[in-house]
């Protein structure tokens, strides 16, 4: 992949064998040599899309624990029929514990909302949701370790980022969707937070053909 000079922040620094999981839409980029059937992943944001999560589940027999407060995300994976290896939880994933204010689709036909205020969502039309730390979810659900964590979470991402460093909680990979194309200055925030996570051990070994969602391994989890 060719990158401009404002994507040259998402140069790959790590090569591993790589593999795409999911559809073009909800899919991304793993390191698929280090994921098992006793692997923990994480995948905040399902929207109507569990493609990522049961592509996982089919190729490594893993244990695939979902997370999405969206209203309209939570009444759909309540009509499917999922494996047990899909455990979904009615929250969202937040720098802090506790309730806010969830905006909703600005397209009343999308199903993503978000605590942020981004282009992609009506800021006059809210619920308000349970949201969870990254800490607190692992203490309730007693993982002292994060195999993959999945993180599609419209805009939040660069606060819970920060946070997860903050408490040095390291996943061995971590997949993100970068929303920088919904805010001012996007692009600054997302450069920042890919220069921390270099900085704090992860290494880039994937960035998908729209740049957008972007894959890390940590240096430190034994991969070496």
């Amino acid at each position: 992949m060719r990158l401009t000079g404002e994507a040259s922040h998402l140069k790959v620094t790590r090569r591993v064998k790589k593999e795409w999981v999911g559809n073009q839409y909800g899919g991304f980029y793993v390191a698929s040599d280090f994921i098992g059937p006793a692997s923990v992943v994480y995948s905040f944001g399902i929207g109507r899309d569990v493609s990522f999560d049961l592509g996982l589940i089919q190729k490594f027999g893993c244990q695939v624990y979902g997370f999405d407060p969206t209203p309209a995300s939570v009444q759909w994976v309540r009509q499917q029929q999922l494996p047990g290896e899909f455990h979904f939880y009615e929250y969202g994933l937040a720098r802090d514990t506790g309730t806010t204010l969830f905006y909703l689709p600005l397209n009343p036909e999308h199903v993503s909302g978000s605590m942020v205020t981004q282009s992609n969502v009506n800021a006059n039309v809210n619920v308000e949701v349970e949201m969870q730390s990254l800490q607190d979810v692992m203490a309730m659900l007693h993982h002292d370790k994060i195999d993959v964590l999945k993180m599609d979470i419209e805009g939040a991402e660069y606060d819970v980022l920060n946070a997860m460093l903050d408490q040095k909680i390291f996943p061995a990979q971590l997949l993100i969707e970068f929303h920088d194309r919904l805010m001012p200055e996007g692009r600054d925030c997302s450069r920042m937070a890919v220069d921390r996570l270099q900085q704090s051990g992860y290494q880039l070994f994937a960035v998908s053909d729209s740049m957008q969602e972007v894959s890390f391994v940590y240096n430190a989890s034994g991969m070496n």
